[in-house]
């Protein structure tokens, strides 16, 4: 990863637990960066403004700790300050870095989902991850014509002959979400490259550009990270809140695939259902857990549509049948907190298309765990 990505940076304040940021970056909320880039002008080198955002870029040359830096701008206790945060590394879950849970495995053909119910109110789902690709299971359909060319996943961007690590994943997600709520319209946002990796600054413009376009119900992030501190960046939970409050857009994001307690971002955030992986009854191996997990769903060995793609490798004759590893035809079998996410939005969506219900109501009867089976470290069970 460091080697695709020669501004990023490994820091561990804490032994054991490190994060990934932008070298010599900082985020700030929009309100707070003419104070910050007064407070940083010694080392100050250029801004770029989004709404809602500021990044703030320093000299590589002044040497600045950033989260030394971030930790005396933010305050603590009573005196907080500004809304500020290193510009953390966000990554999909499968990540090999991370995790990883596994690789995609070409799959034999699906059914396609079923149509929706009549009468059922339309229920938008935004996917924030590495795009879509073209796919039988929806595109004909008016949403993906909408944003088709915008959208479209770049499989093999470092012209390797081989289908980059992530890449498909976005269309993975979309299929996962189609098989369990077929009538929902998708908008897709690519935040991730087709290795996985993107930043918080990508989710964060992400996020306030969905907040100020107002028609999504529900936000699927199959992405996330650890942070420096392992704090909730105050910049990502503003704009989380932003969302929440203009739209009552409810955020679904996956635990992380590091088989670890520790939290991770942006799923621990309070106003975010926090999704873990089941493999049969049990927690899948590499799934997170912990006190800030909502919900768990079926995350092992999941079927949905993929890419088109056919790599260099032959097929290996010694193999039963002999499979072509790395040849997909539009579908593929695939592990990760990433597709218990979207099953859990699905299940949301489902429920508030066929109750005329608001994603906000929805989430809250499905999530009742007065009302549901619960496990200890990963929430509400949610069967699909």
């Amino acid at each position: 990863m460091l080697a695709r990505h020669r501004d990023a940076v490994v820091v561990e304040p804490t032994p054991g637990r490190p994060a990934l940021i932008r070298r010599d970056q900082i985020l700030v909320a929009d309100h707070d960066a003419p104070a910050v880039e007064g407070l940083v002008r010694r080392w100050y080198d250029g801004r770029q403004d989004e709404p809602g955002v500021c990044r703030l870029r320093l000299r590589a040359a002044a040497r600045v700790d950033v989260c030394e830096l971030v930790a005396r701008l933010g305050g603590d206790g009573g005196h907080r300050g500004p809304a500020v945060a290193p510009n953390h590394l966000v990554h999909g879950q499968p990540m090999w870095w991370s995790g990883p849970a596994d690789l995609p495995r070409p799959a034999d053909p699906l059914d396609p989902p079923a149509a929706a119910a009549p009468g059922e109110r339309p229920v938008t789902v935004a996917v924030l991850d590495t795009g879509l690709s073209p796919h039988p299971w929806y595109e004909t359909r008016d949403w993906y014509a909408e944003q088709r060319d915008e959208v479209a996943e770049v499989l093999d961007a470092d012209l390797d002959y081989e289908l980059d690590a992530q890449a498909g994943h976005g269309t993975f997600i979309a299929g996962v979400l189609l098989q369990h709520a077929p009538a929902v319209r998708i908008r897709a946002m690519k935040v991730l490259g087709g290795d996985g990796v993107g930043d918080e600054f990508g989710v964060i413009r992400a996020l306030n550009r969905l907040a100020a376009w107002g028609r999504a119900d529900i936000v699927n992030l199959s992405l996330g990270c650890h942070t420096f501190d392992d704090r909730p960046s105050p910049v990502l939970a503003q704009a989380v809140g932003r969302l929440r409050a203009r739209n009552g857009a409810v955020v679904v994001a996956c635990a992380g695939n590091a088989a670890s307690d520790r939290p991770f971002w942006p799923a621990a955030l309070k106003w975010v259902i926090a999704v873990a992986a089941l493999d049969g009854d049990e927690r899948a191996w590499f799934s997170n857990h912990g006190w800030w997990v909502d919900a768990c769903a079926p995350g092992a060995r999941i079927a949905s549509c993929f890419v088109r793609f056919d790599g260099p490798r032959e097929p290996a004759r010694q193999r039963i049948g002999g499979v072509d590893p790395d040849r997909f035809q539009g579908y593929a079998t695939w592990s990760g907190t990433s597709f218990a996410a979207p099953a859990v939005a699905a299940a949301i969506a489902r429920l508030a298309a066929a109750g005329n219900l608001t994603a906000a109501v929805a989430a809250s009867r499905l999530l009742d765990p007065a009302a549901a089976v619960t496990l200890p470290g990963l929430g509400v069970i949610i069967r699909v």
